[in-house]
């Protein structure tokens, strides 16, 4: 008999094997490093851009503008430091490579996240970067809609017949921090959705922690607010708030899905369940009176 020599199969990692301290520090670097490559190209991108993004950046301020010249007050934005343009471009460059690569790195984090699930469970890594990109993106939306708000309270604060300077790198750290704040503020929701459709977390479980949820939600909107202001602070929290609880209830929902086929599939116990150990009972008799074992 002559034994066929084939293509030796690929070993499968048994995602209920446990990672290794050094298997989570190199699982780490590798999603990292692919990030940082995304990151990269989308820099270059903006780069070559840089006008266009920084004219989309400064809208908020010459919106301002007018109005506090016509209250007697100037501002002006001002580029103070030798390498502060190349700085400028640079930091520029960096936020718009954030947000074009936002699919990849937002893939990554949920793969380093989850990296326990099965084959089948995999799929939601996909739809979690499908979903998390356009609510990343409405995020950063919403922040930048709400920056003119924040920046006429600073503008306010000017004295009549006064000129304010505005370093243009205080100006763009201010925007960065608000915008991308805002938009990371929209995603804790959908991880919070996606454990528990990878069976991670419960939706009873999340419920219970709605006073801590309402408490972070509220520091965390407190300190993507640079300016202190709590009408900023309260543009944040409560599309927060509405995301988060969209997520319980989308985690009760499912929760409640899996019992039902639980219980369709005959088994009484849900997922996060143990059953207790049945002591064994006598063996029930052969319906053709034979027994196993018997001499023939």
């Amino acid at each position: 008999m002559v034994r066929k020599v084939g293509r030796k199969p690929r070993a499968t990692r048994d995602p209920d094997a446990a990672m290794t301290l050094i298997e989570h520090l190199r699982e780490l670097r590798s999603r990292l490093f692919k990030s940082a490559i995304a990151i990269t190209i989308g820099s270059v991108v903006g780069w070559i851009y840089y006008e266009q993004i920084f004219a989309i950046i400064r809208r908020p301020y010459d919106d301002l503008l007018a109005q506090a010249r016509a209250q007697g007050k100037d501002v002006i934005l001002a580029i103070t430091g030798v390498t502060d343009a190349f700085s400028l471009q640079l930091k520029i460059s960096i936020f718009a490579g954030l947000l074009l690569a936002s699919p990849v790195w937002l893939f990554q984090l949920w793969r380093f996240l989850a990296p326990g699930l099965t084959r089948r469970e995999r799929k939601w890594s996909y739809i979690f970067t499908i979903v998390a990109t356009p609510l990343f993106m409405a995020g950063c939306a919403l922040g930048y809609a709400v920056l003119p708000r924040s920046l006429e309270l600073f503008f306010g604060f000017t004295p009549v017949n006064t000129t304010n300077i505005y370093s243009v790198d205080t100006y763009l750290s201010f925007i960065l921090q608000f915008v991308i704040f805002f938009g990371l503020g929209f995603l804790i929701p959908l991880i919070f959705v996606m454990l528990n459709f990878a069976g991670i977390l419960t939706g009873r479980r999340l419920a219970s922690w709605w006073r801590g949820l309402v408490f972070g939600t509220f520091v965390f909107a407190a300190v993507a607010t640079p300016s202190g202001d709590p009408i900023g602070m309260i543009l944040l929290a409560v599309p927060m708030m509405i995301v988060v609880s969209l997520a319980i209830g989308i985690s009760l929902i499912n929760d409640a899905r899996r019992r039902r086929r639980t219980a369709r599939d005959g088994s009484q116990w849900a997922d996060d369940e143990t059953s207790p150990l049945d002591t064994p009972g006598p063996l029930a008799e052969p319906v053709d009176g034979s027994t196993e074992g018997s001499a023939t």
